[in-house]
């Protein structure tokens, strides 16, 4: 089955102007319906996406962490890491611990609790990511995530 073009898929009458705004486009369109997608099923482990990623995160390090490390490696900006722990905290996902040597430093460690939830999604996570982009040849991921890639690399810094 041959992919649906934006325009037809958006019902847009009129061309784009610009092929960059085009792929801007299909970049949002695709990602929102990625988001969606996942949302719901970390939704039915209590957890928001941004939350899924901050257990990942720790998961991946294979130890505690300080709260503005992690906020560096978020996928996602999150404007209120502090928040996201706390709900974490209150869900018994996370702990916190502060640093003996210097006790501005807050570290922040998986429970058991987080260790079996991260487990039980693992398979469906997986199966997802296959449902959603499975469909595309490893040489097409590959494309597409250096694409991906190098469209983040010229962009301007924030200020």
């Amino acid at each position: 089955m041959a992919a649906k073009p934006l325009q037809q898929e958006i019902k847009k009458k009129q061309p784009f102007e610009w092929p960059e705004q085009e792929a801007i486009l299909n970049i949002l369109r695709t990602g929102d319906q990625f988001q969606n997608r996942f949302g719901r099923l970390f939704r039915q482990y209590g957890l928001t996406s941004s939350q899924y990623n901050v257990l990942r995160i720790l998961r991946g390090e294979g130890r505690p962490m300080p709260c503005l490390e992690i906020a560096e490696r978020m996928i996602q900006v999150v404007p209120a890491i502090t928040g996201l722990i706390d709900r974490l905290e209150l869900q018994e996902l996370v702990a916190r611990n502060r640093a003996t040597d210097d006790r501005r430093v807050v570290y922040i460690e998986l429970t058991p609790k987080a260790v079996r939830v991260l487990g039980d999604l693992d398979g469906p996570v997986q199966d997802l990511n296959r449902t959603l982009i499975g469909h595309l040849t490893a040489r097409e991921l590959k494309e597409l995530s250096h694409l991906l890639e190098k469209a983040r690399q010229g962009m301007p810094e924030e200020t």
